[in-house]
């Protein structure tokens, strides 16, 4: 793993999926010190078999990251990746090898997950640290707006109520390392990704919270979603966003980095179909909440589908990163 040197503006970047290692293909390319804290909630697919079998944090977020963070994408990064298919073999169809190959590092540590990420990380030869944001695996649970309280993190939005909120109703201790690296970063980052089952899960945690509401030296910046997810955020505009941060104990968030990328027709159709649309900038609310906005037109349309672009997302964390020298 290659260390940064001591001079580097140092980042800490909190969330799980597919949205936070966009980001991180992109910081990496930029003279920063990054450490990412991954959410353990995933609870589906091979990650959710593995939880249930193994009696292990779900590896499938961790093992993005860890891709996105390394030297060489292409060889190492395409193998971990790689998913077998039943016939491959029926007993290993679903799984990505990378999670298969976390799953035997946890063996060889004795259970110890926060080592066992450190390990592959090294294999990977990452920039920058990764720790999950607690050495269990922890369930997710929703208060829905129609009372209802449900439980698991990938069926969190298939209730046909609008989330109210998230929480755990166990304690969940977090990694102290990830809690010592948000309590030194210059810059906080959140996001992005779906906002109530990957970024809310991590600030959920009370160090981790106390932490970022600490550290009043850090910028504290959201990569605010470019589309609606859903069942999770449906009709919310960027200011809903931040309005359920704040709710969920984050005291403030002084940036919010927004697409400002014109989506083709064609996919925003594509999307309404799915029941998604575009995250709406409402100006006037959030210059009422004296939030910094970001425009970027951060947004990519790769194969129909809209992501956050790793290099122009990452520029604008970088910015943040540079008015602090």
């Amino acid at each position: 793993m290659n260390n940064q040197d001591n001079f580097y503006p140092r980042v800490a970047a909190l969330g799980g999926g597919t949205g936070l290692s966009a980001l991180l293909r992109g910081l990496k390319h930029f003279p920063l010190d990054i450490t990412a804290i991954v959410t353990v909630a995933d609870d589906g697919g091979s990650s959710g078999v593995l939880l249930r079998q193994f009696d292990m944090p779900p590896p499938g977020d961790i093992r993005n990251v860890l891709v996105a963070l390394s030297e060489d994408e292409t060889l190492l990064g395409s193998l971990f990746q790689y998913r077998f298919a039943t016939e491959d073999a029926p007993y290993l169809d679903g799984h990505a090898l990378g999670n298969l190959l976390i799953c035997a590092m946890h063996a060889l540590t004795g259970g110890d997950f926060v080592q066992a990420v450190e390990n592959v990380g090294r294999v990977l030869n990452i920039k920058g640290r990764v720790y999950p944001v607690a050495a269990c695996a922890a369930v997710l649970k929703a208060e829905l707006a129609d009372g209802r309280l449900v439980a698991g993190e990938s069926l969190l939005a298939t209730h046909g109520s609008p989330i109210r909120r998230v929480f755990y109703d166990a304690v969940v201790p977090a990694v102290p390392a990830a809690v010592h690296a948000v309590a030194e970063a210059d810059v906080i980052v959140l996001g992005p990704g779906s906002l109530y089952t990957s970024v809310l899960p991590n600030v959920l945690l009370p160090q981790v919270r106390a932490a970022i509401n600490a550290n009043e030296r850090a910028d504290v910046v959201y990569v605010c979603n470019i589309m609606t997810e859903a069942g999770e955020t449906d009709g919310y505009d960027v200011a809903d966003h931040l309005d359920a941060l704040l709710r969920h104990g984050i005291r403030r968030v002084d940036h919010v980095i927004v697409n400002d990328e014109p989506i083709p027709d064609v996919i925003l159709a594509r999307y309404r179909d799915e029941g998604a649309a575009s995250v709406r900038i409402d100006a006037d609310r959030l210059a009422a909440s004296g939030v910094n906005v970001i425009r970027s037109r951060n947004a990519s349309f790769q194969d129909g589908i809209v992501r956050h672009d790793p290099i122009k997302t990452a520029a604008s964390v970088f910015a943040v990163a540079l008015d602090r020298l």
